[in-house]
């Protein structure tokens, strides 16, 4: 009875611990939006025509190194253009004032993440600033059907413009041409010519 009690109260244990650190690891997810404690940092803002599938809690970084996170996503009604709030660690406050963001892939179909390109500014990047020079995400399917639609019209064209040689009365003999017969090789052709 006693083997059992402890056995039992393992396997609960053990449960336990793996929904905490289940959940602890689903508050590290930057779709999730939930974040256990804050880092401390300055926002800036970007504006973008297509931020494809950035999310809040998505990385930004700069040369590869992780310089702070995607705070949130917002629609501007006038502009017509997303804004993105982006908070920069502390760490990093000698980013230049006329940097550029663009909006990249992790891989062929990873998550999307902002990239800080450095500019040569003499000022830096502080709280409230915004970004002016900022590159949309490129959406793969939007490439795609251009691909498609590009080779699409390359093939009629070609057919328009090579459509009289190769009609069928193009490759037919002229009338009163002598035809050859199927039946004879090529040397008996010669010989009767």
């Amino acid at each position: 009875m006693r083997a059992t009690r402890s056995l039992e109260l393992g396997t609960g244990l053990f449960v336990l611990l793996g929904f905490a650190a289940l959940f602890f690891l689903t508050t590290q997810l930057p779709a999730s939006g939930l974040k256990v404690g804050t880092t401390p940092g300055y926002r800036v803002t970007a504006g973008f025509d297509n931020v494809g599938d950035l999310k809040s809690g998505s990385p930004v970084t700069m040369a590869g190194v992780r310089v702070g996170e995607v705070e949130a996503i917002s629609f501007d009604p006038k502009a017509f253009r997303a804004v993105v709030k982006l908070r920069i660690d502390n760490e990093f406050n000698q980013i230049p004032e006329d940097s550029d963001a663009s909006i990249q892939t992790q891989g062929l179909l990873g998550g999307k993440y902002i990239g800080l390109g450095p500019g040569g500014s003499e000022t830096y990047l502080k709280e409230g600033s915004r970004i002016e020079f900022t590159q949309s995400a490129i959406v793969l399917e939007s490439l795609v059907n251009k691909f498609f639609a590009n080779m699409a019209s390359s093939r009629s064209e070609n057919s328009d413009g090579d459509g009289a040689a190769a009609s069928p009365e193009a490759t037919q003999p002229a009338a009163g041409a002598a035809t050859p017969d199927p039946k004879q090789t090529g040397s008996q052709q010669e010989s009767k010519k």
